[in-house]
């Protein structure tokens, strides 16, 4: 068995347990390498920090790693310093989770957990971004044990240049997964909820509460999979372009809008 070298992230901060699982997990057959947010840094989509400091504390110890740092910035900033900087070379694989609830259909836009994935597929690595249905450490842990399995099995198709992989684990608290299935983007519809409130001084402000509804889709999408519950995995890639709107010639004569 071929001993990985990984790099470990995830955007709900350095002491999350889905993170701390994944290391623990790995950490016996891989080389683990950590780069995390400090703190929660959920939805920030691939949001980088250029208009103040990063730093990169090393952290005492972190159970399974070889080395972990905190990073005072984003998930994106997490793996542009792990795989630029910190480690002394490029990992074979990044991880981008266990994350603390789904990343399903639009989620992915938004998301920081598949963001810092997509930062690592950029900088040429597969990547894989991993979401569990829950915040249960039990569930969190056994998505970590089934990554270990996965990806160290023959099964595991490392993810293709361009391409990043979107694994989403539904909840084990009724049973455990019987199938793993690749699927499309499905759909999922928030209820966005502000609600105004005021601060200390008398100015008003706004705090967002969006609820998830999803809609009940067919099996070959990561919602109606989940649903369903199997283990969903996407491949995404950044090219987002509708092609079916492209006319056969892409040159416009600007002699046509002249008067």
């Amino acid at each position: 068995m071929k001993r990985l070298q990984l790099l470990l992230t995830n955007d709900d901060g350095i002491d999350a347990e889905g993170l701390c699982s994944l290391a623990r997990v790995l950490g016996n057959h891989a080389d683990v390498f950590v780069v995390s947010p400090e703190l929660e840094r959920s939805a920030m989509s691939h949001a980088i920090t250029m208009h103040k400091p990063l730093h990169a504390d090393l952290v005492s110890s972190f159970d399974g790693a070889q080395k972990a740092w905190r990073i005072n910035g984003t998930p994106s900033d997490c793996v542009k310093l792990g795989v630029e900087i910190l480690m002394a070379q490029k990992p074979d694989l990044v991880l981008s989770g266990v994350n603390h609830g789904t990343n399903l259909g639009r989620d992915i836009y938004y998301s920081g957990t598949v963001s810092a994935a997509m930062e690592g597929m950029f900088l040429g690595i597969p990547s894989i971004a991993l979401s569990y249905d829950g915040h249960d450490k039990d569930g969190l842990g056994w998505a970590a044990e089934f990554t270990h399995r996965w990806i160290y099995s023959e099964r595991f198709q490392t993810p293709p240049t361009g391409i990043l992989y979107n694994v989403n684990f539904p909840r084990i608290n009724h049973s455990i997964p019987a199938a793993m299935r690749w699927v499309k983007l499905g759909r999922r519809e928030y209820a966005n909820d502000f609600h105004k409130r005021m601060d200390p001084r008398g100015r008003e402000y706004f705090w967002l509460a969006g609820h998830p509804q999803d809609i009940r889709e067919a099996i070959d999408t990561d919602v109606g999979a989940l649903m369903a519950g199997d283990i969903t995995i996407t491949p995404l890639h950044m090219d987002a372009t509708a092609y079916g709107l492209m006319p056969e010639s892409s040159k416009i004569d600007l002699d046509d809008f002249s008067d």
